[in-house]
């Protein structure tokens, strides 16, 4: 569940920062669709993790990938203010976004991939 927790969430934001970038009703629909079913996992996974009492190690999950996006606090652990945090969201009820550069900064552990990271030998194509 803890490896689960890790790229659901990375999941729904990237999806959600991706949508801007599609002019394609047809690819926009078929995101929105694949952003909602991620949302659905995230939400589930949390809500396992929460009920299980693994708040510490989520909690650094979210920090790493916090470290690793950038210098922005964007991400939000399982408990946020000592209450459950079942589905991260900003003051408005909002998930938010993460750019690609973000994204591979979390699967490169860190931005340029160095032999480590979930694709040590980096993606292959060029990322908008």
């Amino acid at each position: 569940m803890l490896a689960a927790y890790i790229f659901e969430d990375v999941g729904v934001t990237a999806y959600k920062g991706a949508a801007r970038f599609l002019t394609n009703k047809d690819f926009l629909e078929a995101a929105a669709g694949i952003l909602a079913v991620e949302a659905y996992h995230a939400s589930n996974i949390r809500t396992v993790l929460y009920a299980r009492g693994f708040f510490d190690a989520a909690q650094r999950i979210s920090d790493l990938r916090d470290a690793a996006d950038g210098p922005a606090d964007l991400d939000q652990g399982i408990l946020l203010n000592g209450k459950a945090n079942i589905v991260p969201s900003d003051g408005n009820g909002i998930a938010f976004s993460r750019t690609p550069t973000q994204v591979l900064s979390i699967v490169y552990l860190g931005g340029r991939s160095a032999g480590f990271g979930f694709f040590p030998n980096r993606m292959n194509g060029a990322i908008r």
